[in-house]
């Protein structure tokens, strides 16, 4: 599986001696995989939003992310004609 550069991600940050380096919602000090944890655990973003100091916004721009990232790229086709192709 691929790895998520999550330095494309506007919402988060990874500073080194800040929580270890982890990638954390930015002006925060809570690591991104905190979210994931607790949704997979079964709570809902309200109540993540109630548990930390984290807001829908910032909740939204990380599963957007993540979400976009599993989206299959765009097939591109090159038209040109092969230069010595045999019919068949």
């Amino acid at each position: 599986m691929a790895t998520l550069d999550w330095s494309q991600c506007p919402a988060v940050e990874s500073i080194p001696g800040k929580v270890s380096g982890a990638w954390v919602f930015k002006d925060t000090r809570l690591p991104v995989v905190t979210i994931f944890e607790n949704l997979e655990a079964g709570s809902s973003i309200e109540e993540i939003m109630e548990n930390y100091r984290v807001s829908r916004e910032q909740i939204s721009a990380v599963l957007e992310f993540a979400a976009r990232s599993l989206q299959t790229p765009p097939v591109v086709v090159d038209a040109t004609p092969l230069a010595n192709a045999h019919p068949l």
